[in-house]
């Protein structure tokens, strides 16, 4: 027998989405991780804390520009819903895929384990006064 799929409770609230005004503030930082460029676009809101996230790599149509590309949008979703970026960074930091190895951009990060471990960590140290 197949169980009956549990209505949604009365008492919790709908996710609201908190958008970026349309003329807004950003910031840009490019980096090299393992040899493979990218640009990070971080639009503020008016208080200066992020609320959204644009990765871009050097390499058009490639799987990695995709990904990240996709990983950006669903971070945008996460911090305009209200979501610390410290509890999405702490899911990336650390993770480990092509391309690592050396990182260039950021004085704190010389070695990247992957593309997300450097923009997240990078996320972190730029934005930690904002968010904390």
């Amino acid at each position: 027998m197949i169980a009956a799929a549990k209505p949604p409770l009365q008492d919790e609230e709908e996710p609201s989405r908190k958008r970026l005004p349309s003329t807004r503030a950003s910031v840009v930082h490019e980096f090299c991780v393992g040899g493979h460029k990218g640009t990070i676009t971080v639009g503020l809101y008016p208080d200066g804390t992020p609320g959204e996230l644009f990765i871009t790599m050097s390499k058009e149509g490639s799987t990695i520009r995709g990904l990240v590309d996709s990983i950006g949008v669903l971070t945008s979703l996460a911090l305009q819903h209200g979501v610390p970026l410290d509890a999405i960074a702490s899911k990336f930091e650390g993770s480990r895929f092509e391309p690592q190895g050396v990182a260039i951009g950021c004085d704190e990060i010389t070695f990247a384990t992957s593309v997300l471990d450097y923009v997240f960590r990078w996320m972190q140290i730029r934005f930690a006064y904002t968010v904390r």
